[in-house]
């Protein structure tokens, strides 16, 4: 892998956290631009070292430590009150692992992977909140309780 290479794998995995951090910025939640933005660099330096050291087996352990890891950083924005049943942070924690995902798939160049899995997630991102609001008044929920 020359340094070209290496630049535009780590430049992809940053850019598409801080477009995911940009969401959750937009949408007032506390995890943002810097934190995605460094959860996929640090997947994807994390994974790319692996490769360059240790070979396959290397970055499937890797890869394997990332998925399941990032549940601990993403648990840390859940919120549950003590009053009422609405969670709060699912989507910021689901966006956080899916970052790492997206950090791991730029380091091993899978780039269609990325380009598809990104579109899907700002499409589920974007669309989402919507067509929730609208099914529930379609099916005449007033609340989330019933999902």
């Amino acid at each position: 892998m020359d340094t070209l290479d290496i630049a535009l794998r780590l430049v992809v995995a940053t850019a598409a956290g801080v477009a995911f951090g940009l969401n959750r910025d937009l949408h007032e939640k506390q995890t943002g631009v810097r934190t995605l933005g460094l959860v996929a660099l640090g997947s994807a330096i994390a994974v790319m070292t692996a490769a360059h050291a240790g070979g396959e087996g290397g970055v499937s352990r890797v890869i394997q430590g990332i998925v399941t890891g990032i549940g601990f950083l993403g648990a840390g924005v859940i919120i549950r009150p003590t009053r009422g049943s609405h969670i709060q942070g699912l989507t910021t924690a689901a966006c956080t692992w899916l970052t790492a995902c997206v950090g791991a798939a730029c380091a091993v160049a899978e780039w269609s992977t990325v380009l598809i899995g990104v579109a899907l997630a700002f499409v589920v991102l974007l669309l989402g909140g919507p067509f929730e609001r609208w099914a529930q008044k379609l099916l005449h929920h007033d609340d989330g309780a019933q999902r």
